[in-house]
């Protein structure tokens, strides 16, 4: 009986420590891994989700941003489940290799899950690209164009704004005409003929 008792200890130790061997560990949902392509692009990886996995890729490479993310199943890989910061690893070093981490790469193997099903592949999504700091490049075309539209208000006020003229005396041309005329006139009536020119000259001055 004290045998049976013993075995029957002995048994369920062995089956509780084989539990525990095969719980598969951990998996720090949320991490980020950086790293850098072979053209130098830095980049961030990031994992999400429970069952289906979620994996995002951000790069920055010369005034460029772009992202990619994936999707799948690698909790059906044992090797996955027994340590999946390696997977998320190797996922990384294979993405160094490349001279992009989103173009080429519709689907991301480890070795350590080759024969896993396909479901347990990440599989491409999504991707995108857009140049960086979107916001200060509106700010300076908003500003490009107030300074534009400042210099055509001015442009329009400085063509718009008549030119001052001087004031011109008007003659009284009519006026001296007639006194010319007059002194002629007595000229004729009192002068010698050769001497008409010189009195009129004379009695228009007095005339005024």
């Amino acid at each position: 009986m004290k045998s049976f008792a013993l075995l029957f200890l002995v048994v369920t130790c062995g089956m509780g420590g084989l539990g525990q061997k095969l719980k598969p560990k951990k998996r720090s949902n949320g991490e980020e891994i950086n790293f850098r392509t072979k053209t130098k692009d830095v980049c961030t990886m990031s994992m999400s989700g429970d069952e289906e996995l979620r994996l995002r890729i951000e790069c920055k490479s010369q005034g460029m941003s772009y992202w990619c993310e994936f999707t799948g199943k690698p909790s059906v890989c044992r090797a996955f489940r027994n340590n999946p910061k390696v997977y998320w690893n190797q996922i990384a070093a294979e993405l160094r290799k490349l001279p992009h981490a989103c173009e080429s790469t519709q689907v991301l193997k480890t070795t350590m899950c080759q024969k896993a099903p396909t479901e347990a592949l990440m599989k491409q999504i999504a991707a995108g690209m857009e140049p960086e700091d979107l916001a200060i490049q509106d700010k300076s075309v908003q500003k490009t164009s107030t300074s534009m539209r400042g210099a055509g208000r001015s442009s329009v006020k400085k063509i718009g704004k008549p030119p001052v003229l001087p004031l011109i005396k008007p003659t009284q041309h009519g006026q001296g005409s007639e006194n010319e005329t007059e002194a002629m006139k007595l000229a004729r009536e009192h002068c010698w003929e050769s001497l008409h020119g010189f009195c009129s000259y004379i009695i228009g001055i007095f005339r005024g």
